[in-house]
């Protein structure tokens, strides 16, 4: 299982848009407060859709209290201080659930989370001049990197809801 985590997110549209992705990759998301808005916002619905009947997803009220519920050896953290590409780490190799860790959009996450886990550090290749993308793209580029090295598992490949043949049928 591929494990989403939002540390402080702060605007909806991104929450929402992250939420409509783990939806329809199978991933799960963690949201660690404080957030910077309510769950039942107008635009966090809109962005997220209808998906979130489909979504499993949890909140904390901080890092500490995601750590108790979620024990794993397999945290990794998507910062601007990272210095591998994601596709650097060999995901199919890591025994148990994987956690994608990402800051807020403000300040992205506190140096001294990172600190402790500098082998799981990544960051997402740009150009010099650029600080960051939209979180909601960073979590999708990951999040479908580590599902590509796993053979996007229990992920459907073809056309369902119009039928594999669609572009072929008349």
């Amino acid at each position: 299982m591929i494990h989403i985590v939002l540390f402080e997110p702060e605007i909806p549209q991104n929450t929402g848009n992250i939420m409509r992705t783990c939806a329809a990759s199978g991933c799960e998301l963690h949201l660690i407060e404080p957030l910077g808005f309510v769950m039942d916002e107008k635009h966090l619905r809109r962005a997220g859709m209808d998906y979130r009947k489909e979504l499993k997803y949890t909140t904390y009220s901080d890092f500490d209290a995601f750590k108790a519920s979620n024990t794993s050896d397999n945290y990794y953290f998507v910062t601007r201080y990272g210095k591998v590409p994601p596709e650097t780490h060999e995901y199919a190799k890591c025994v148990g659930d994987i956690y994608i860790i990402f800051g807020k959009e403000s300040t992205g996450i506190p140096k001294q989370m990172l600190q402790g886990h500098l082998d799981h550090c990544m960051r997402i290749p740009m150009v010099a001049s650029a600080r960051s993308l939209n979180l909601s793209n960073c979590v999708a580029i990951v999040a479908y990197e580590i599902l590509k090295q796993l053979d996007y598992p229990n992920l459907v490949k073809h056309e369902c809801l119009k039928g594999e043949d669609f572009l072929t049928r008349e």
